[in-house]
């Protein structure tokens, strides 16, 4: 679930005010504060990462920023990505997985998604940590515009303290489908759609 245009998908990363503040002046990520030894998390649904970071009130989460990006460099992503736990359907063996693994710089995880008071929902939520030479094309090259919405988060939660979900705002989000069949398998896209038939039904 993402929010999305034609050709433009809108993914949530959650900084602390250092790397928050060189992300929006330079429209790219990087700065002293930001490391690219390390992997970084970005988030495709709203309300998961409201639930990560508790509606930007946890410690270096404080900030949160909607990236956009191409339709086709989130899915060059997708490409790279390899679950975090061993899934036999995918991976056959359990040393496939491994060399997946090494071979790739991006993990993937499916994570129940939640609702606006953080209880789980029967939805899944997709994350993806990038690394290596992916992050840096990631932070440098394929980022279209960086927005902060901190305070935008900030509102939606002061409203949902004073009266529930009434006057709460979200983004609107539909389904991201790639392109490639294959890919659609290799991530497992089927978890997704299967829980969406069951909310239909």
């Amino acid at each position: 679930m993402a929010h999305q245009s034609r050709g433009e998908i809108l993914v949530y990363m959650a900084f602390n005010d250092a790397i928050a503040d060189f992300a929006i002046a330079n429209q790219k990520l990087g700065g002293d504060a930001f490391l690219f030894h390390r992997m970084s998390w970005i988030k495709t649904s709203f309300l998961w990462m409201m639930y990560r970071s508790s509606w930007a009130s946890k410690e270096n989460q404080n900030r949160i920023l909607a990236i956009s990006l191409q339709k086709n460099d989130f899915e060059k992503i997708l490409e790279q990505a390899v679950h975090s736990s061993y899934q036999e359907q995918i991976y056959k063996t359990p040393e496939n997985w491994k060399a997946e693994l090494i071979r790739k710089k991006v993990r993937l995880q499916w994570d129940p998604d939640h609702d606006p008071f953080s209880d789980k929902t029967e939805r899944k939520a997709i994350q993806l940590g990038l690394k290596g030479k992916l992050l840096r094309q990631f932070a440098l090259e394929m980022i279209i515009k960086i927005e902060d919405i901190t305070a935008f988060v900030k509102t939606q939660k002061e409203h949902l303290q004073a009266g529930g979900t009434a006057k709460l705002i979200l983004p609107k989000e539909k389904i991201f489908i790639p392109n490639k069949g294959e890919l659609q398998k290799t991530i497992d896209y089927e978890c997704l759609l299967n829980t969406r038939l069951r909310n239909e039904n």
